[in-house]
């Protein structure tokens, strides 16, 4: 009844992102408690050689998901969501959208999966003297340039997913600074791009004779809890196209999917962190400077309130782990044995957790997809081994879970070891921390850092997103954002932690000195073009 009356009075708060695979809503409370969901699956196409999502799957996933969250309300609590108190819109980061004068999409979207940026990113990133990845917005931008397409010189306006979907539904070009982070470099002392390098490539266009300025066509930046515009009567009927949702819903600025991955799991604060472990993986470490140079490994962007986060991105995951464990599933069919998903993951993480710490020289590569971090732009799943090692089923699933952060491990090195960042907390979420304590024990032991996991991260971006949209509405005292997910939110919780053993941390170093060498096999398979 108490959640009835919350939707009723108009005082819950709607959050809504936009993942790979799902679309998801999530309606919140005042005390960020979850009190009903929707969701619309998807997947992105590859058209003309490049990853999109079209515009009329874009919108009819929004308006399938709200419709989804309105009958889970119905069936819940028997009532009509009329009013909000806020809403938060994110979405996958990066990509490019750009746009016309009269607001028409140009190009299909370009997703943060596409990679045929390569010669644009190494461009930028030398005359940035920064590290500007392939999938960054910029990146989309020089590119089209350099590939002479005919939209360039009529582009009005160009922004991410999340500021698309947010400017169609207020009328407001803006973005929230992480997300922002994720088209061009952030000045930490001014929460706004960096100046020097809106210089540098307007000069580096200069010659092309374009009628816009790099500052004229980017979204404004705007921090976490900075009012970023209202529901319009035209952005109502887009997002509920039953009628029943009132205009005039405060929105908070946008937010990419990193962002909100940081809120989910209180990690906004200077020496905290977060890594995502599923399909992909990433760390997020909230730096207090900047790094001494830049590193091809480390991809610099920012907090929903504007602290530089030092990014680790990973292609692979448990995607190969999923694979093995789907192998033993079949095995147990083969031997009329009961089949529960569940167990075999459970039994075979266990059995991991009982390996020796090198994994007794087992090595295992887990590339589905191509990997830049160890530099590899295909990738073959790989299992090593040599006639002397210990090959038993502990030590082979054990190597297999190594895997899942080996690359992460190579990445996170140059920050905690060479650039010497300080943490005090990082928490783990994702599909590797289902099974209690066996995926949370192999990152302790790859980061040499202890790793807490809470239940909440489970709730994903769009809880994160729902939060900011709390912010917006909820923090009369007008609390920092740290100290908002501190007091209001997590109230102390941080979760279940697990700290490295020695022998565990000896046992990565050492695994990964053989992953490491064996590298070159990798790139014997990937060249011999199976």
């Amino acid at each position: 009844m108490d959640a009835r009356r919350t939707i009723e009075s108009g005082k819950a708060v709607l959050g809504i992102e936009f993942g790979s695979t799902r679309i998801k809503a999530v309606l919140v409370d005042q005390d960020h408690i979850p009190i009903a969901q929707g969701s619309h699956e998807w997947e992105n196409q590859l058209v003309d050689g490049l990853w999109t999502y079209s515009n009329e799957t874009i919108w009819f996933g929004l308006q399938d998901c709200y419709a989804d969250l309105r009958s889970d309300v119905r069936k819940r609590y028997d009532v009509e969501i009329e009013h909000l108190a806020s809403i938060g819109i994110s979405a996958m980061m990066h990509g490019y959208m750009p746009f016309d004068k009269g607001g028409h999409l140009m190009v299909p979207f370009r997703t943060w999966r596409n990679t045929n940026t390569g010669e644009a990113a190494a461009a930028l990133s030398k005359l940035f003297v920064y590290n500007i990845p392939l999938r960054w917005s910029i990146s989309h931008l020089y590119q089209a340039i350099l590939n002479k397409e005919e939209h360039v010189p009529q582009i009005e306006y160009f922004t991410t997913l999340a500021g698309y979907i947010h400017w169609k539904l207020t009328g407001e070009k803006v973005l929230g600074v992480g997300d922002a982070s994720g088209m061009l470099p952030i000045d930490p002392t001014t929460g706004n791009y960096r100046t020097d390098m809106v210089e540098k490539f307007d000069n580096l266009v200069a010659p092309y004779g374009f009628p816009w300025k790099l500052g004229d066509i980017l979204p404004k930046v705007l921090p976490a809890g900075a009012p970023a515009g209202c529901l319009t009567e035209t952005g109502a009927k887009r997002l509920d196209v039953s009628g029943h949702l009132k205009p005039g819903v405060p929105l908070c600025p946008p937010e990419g999917d990193a962002g909100t991955g940081m809120v989910a799991t209180n990690a906004v604060r200077p020496r905290t962190g977060n890594v995502s472990a599923g399909t992909s993986s990433f760390s997020m470490i909230v730096v207090e400077k900047e790094l001494s140079k830049p590193n091809e490994m480390i991809d610099m962007v920012t907090t929903p309130d504007g602290n530089l986060v030092a990014m680790v991105h990973c292609n692979n995951c448990t995607s190969d782990l999923n694979g093995w464990v789907g192998l033993f599933k079949e095995y147990e069919e083969l031997m009329g044995v009961p089949v529960n998903t569940g167990a075999i993951f459970r039994r075979l993480f266990e059995a991991a957790d009982k390996g020796d710490p090198d994994c007794g020289g087992l090595i295992s590569y887990n590339y589905i997809s191509g990997e830049p971090v160890t530099g590899f732009a295909e990738g073959r799943p790989l299992f090593v081994r040599s006639a002397t090692d210990t090959f038993n089923l502990a030590n082979f699933m054990r190597a297999v879970l190594y895997s899942t952060v080996g690359v992460l491990k190579i990445g996170n090195d140059v920050l905690l070891k060479e650039e010497k960042v300080k943490v005090d907390r990082i928490t783990g979420h994702g599909g590797l921390f289902k099974i209690p304590g066996v995926g949370q024990r192999v990152l302790a032991a790859a980061l040499d850092s202890p790793i807490s996991v809470m239940e909440t991260a489970g709730e994903g971006g769009a809880w994160g997103i729902a939060i900011l949209a709390s912010y917006l509405v909820n923090n009369p005292s007008g609390m920092p954002l740290p100290d908002f997910l501190d007091k209001m939110v997590f109230a102390g919780n941080t979760g279940t932690e697990i700290a490295p053993s020695p022998e565990d941390v000896a046992g990565f170093e050492a695994w990964l000195d053989n992953y490491k060498a064996c590298l070159a096999v990798e790139r014997a398979a990937v060249k011999a073009k199976k």
